[in-house]
């Protein structure tokens, strides 16, 4: 179903039941998965691959060069999972030799205004709610949750489960299953809320919120917390994940706020 004031190159290849309405353009080197619509005034550029049953609301665009000055024009691509939502005036980059490839899961929701830069990793299920800026070689764990007119600099991770406050300036690696909140942005208790949503049960809940009071509360430095973690917490995919994640960090984890803080959980 496609507009008569619509562009599409002969080479794109789109499903039969795709919707694509007016004023939208569509390049030749594009793949659009079937029960997807596409909303006016989108522009989806060369190498773009679209899932199943999307919906990209007007004024998007999609596969745009990366705004990298080391950019040459090389071949890359931008791959969007099925099920996800792009609202109005979202830009996704295609990406650079770095990755070659940006990347958005299954079942996003990606609301207005908000980019996502050259070499990102978005997870499965991730929310990036309205103005959500995010900077080039930034990967997103599943379920992550970035609100509103949030700031995400370059090369930063935000594990699984992770959700950052509203107006954030991300410049450390967040680790999964917590809430990053304040200025700067600092530790505020494990996100339990998010977890008990996602079945999540409280025998787990407590269990992470006691890994991350040996990293925060206890008064030992990062290498210690993590030793002491691996010697004396049972063993459990949580643990680990989260272990790996901190000793893996390229820049560093946030910090607790501060000495008086009262714990959130």
């Amino acid at each position: 179903m496609t507009h008569p004031f619509t562009y599409i190159d002969p080479n794109a290849k789109i499903a039969p039941n795709v919707k694509i309405d007016p004023f939208t353009v569509i390049h030749g080197d594009v793949v659009i998965g079937e029960g997807t619509w596409i909303g006016s005034n989108v522009t989806i550029m060369n190498g773009t691959k679209v899932g199943k049953n999307c919906r990209i609301f007007p004024g998007a665009v999609i596969g745009a060069d990366p705004q990298d000055l080391k950019f040459n024009g090389e071949k890359t691509s931008v791959e969007i999972g099925d099920g996800t939502t792009i609202r109005e005036f979202v830009t996704i980059n295609r990406g650079t030799s770095d990755r070659w490839i940006t990347k958005v899961g299954n079942n996003c929701l990606i609301m207005a205004y908000s980019h996502i830069a050259h070499d990102c990793i978005i997870g499965n299920n991730c929310i990036l709610s309205n103005s959500v800026q995010i900077a080039g070689h930034v990967t997103l764990g599943d379920y992550s949750w970035i609100a509103g007119v949030s700031a995400v600099h370059q090369f930063v991770n935000i594990g699984q489960h992770a959700y950052i406050a509203g107006g954030s300036l991300v410049s450390k690696d967040v680790p999964p299953y917590i809430k990053a909140v304040r200025n700067p942005l600092s530790y505020g208790g494990v996100n339990s809320v998010g977890l008990k949503r996602r079945g999540f049960d409280l025998e787990k809940i407590n269990h992470i919120l006691d890994i991350y009071r040996y990293i925060f509360n206890k008064g030992m430095n990062t290498t210690q917390a993590l030793e002491f973690i691996e010697e004396e917490l049972p063993a459990t995919d949580e643990r680990d994940e989260i272990v790996t994640f901190i000793r893996e960090s390229g820049r560093g984890i946030i910090k607790r706020f501060g000495k008086g803080v009262v714990e959130e959980d």
